[in-house]
């Protein structure tokens, strides 16, 4: 294809520093094209434009698509086919069109995986726990990654059937390892000491609303926990702000969207876009 037709699918999506870093790539090897923005609402509601935008993917009109919330999961029976590694997680952010067969994919983890052995947040001293917020699509990713990675796994959510369908949707053999427990997000207080670790998966704390932090109002925050907000804008959450003000270290979600969208800017296009380049496309734009 000389013309690529990429796109992000969400709602909402308008905050998006995706179509920045995906022009960049494409002009980074010299390919026509365009990164657009599918703002479609939530199921039931959104169900037929999210097919539509499928099939336009089908029929080759979109060459592809990255998801993110709240159709990660929505996504899951509307492709035609999973990859090995989104079955494993249960969540979409990549489709693709091979031999006429519509696929989703999932690059998150891989990108958050790299994310934090890039950064230096880890103490190779202390026991592998960290602390998950949110069981949404991108904690199962996180999860997963973690997972393969030997660290146990603490998910928190307000919702505790979320994290228990995180849990009974991992493969056997990392669930057995990983250790994984789940509690109410106003509950965490008994695994803070043991976790060395947060990975805030929410967007509570994303612009417009950059007021608002999942953390429990009533717990002091420990020093020792390290912070990996998944929220790249704005750049400092509020929750970064009080993890910083307690001592501990935080990073923000823009080393993993870099990773993320460059793993899918291969699978589109067979062409590996140089890290460098979208960091610094982002960095110019902000």
């Amino acid at each position: 294809m000389n013309n690529f037709r990429l796109g992000l699918v969400g709602y909402p999506v308008s905050h998006s520093l995706s179509p920045i870093i995906h022009k960049a790539a494409l002009e980074s090897f010299g390919l026509m094209g365009s990164y657009d923005l599918f703002p479609i609402k939530p199921f039931p509601e959104g169900k037929p434009d999210l097919i539509n935008l499928l099939l336009d993917v089908k029929k080759q009109k979109i060459s592809g698509l990255n998801v993110t919330v709240p159709h990660k999961q929505n996504i899951l029976n509307l492709v035609d086919e999973l990859s090995p590694t989104a079955r494993a997680i249960r969540a979409v952010n990549t489709v693709y069109l091979r031999d006429n067969t519509l696929i989703g994919d999932n690059t998150d983890g891989k990108g958050f995986s790299t994310s934090l052995l890039s950064s230096s947040l880890i103490d190779s001293t202390k026991p592998k726990v960290a602390l998950i917020l949110g069981a949404g699509g991108s904690a199962r990713a996180v999860v997963h990654a973690l997972a393969k990675d030997g660290w146990k796994i603490i998910i928190a959510a307000r919702r505790i059937a979320q994290t228990q369908g995180i849990i009974t949707s991992m493969p056997p053999h990392l669930s057995k390892d990983a250790l994984v427990t789940s509690t109410n997000i106003l509950d965490i207080e008994g695994f803070l000491e043991e976790s060395q670790i947060l990975v805030n998966t929410t967007p509570v704390g994303m612009h417009p609303n950059i007021a608002d932090n999942p953390w429990p109002p009533h717990i002091d925050y420990p020093s020792h926990l390290n912070l990996i907000d998944l929220i790249y804008n704005p750049g400092k959450t509020t929750l970064s702000k009080l993890a910083e003000t307690a001592g501990a270290q935080t990073i923000n979600g823009l080393g993993m969207l870099i990773e993320q969208a460059a793993l899918s800017f291969e699978l589109w296009t067979g062409k590996i876009p140089d890290r460098k380049i979208l960091t610094q496309a982002v960095q110019t734009n902000l």
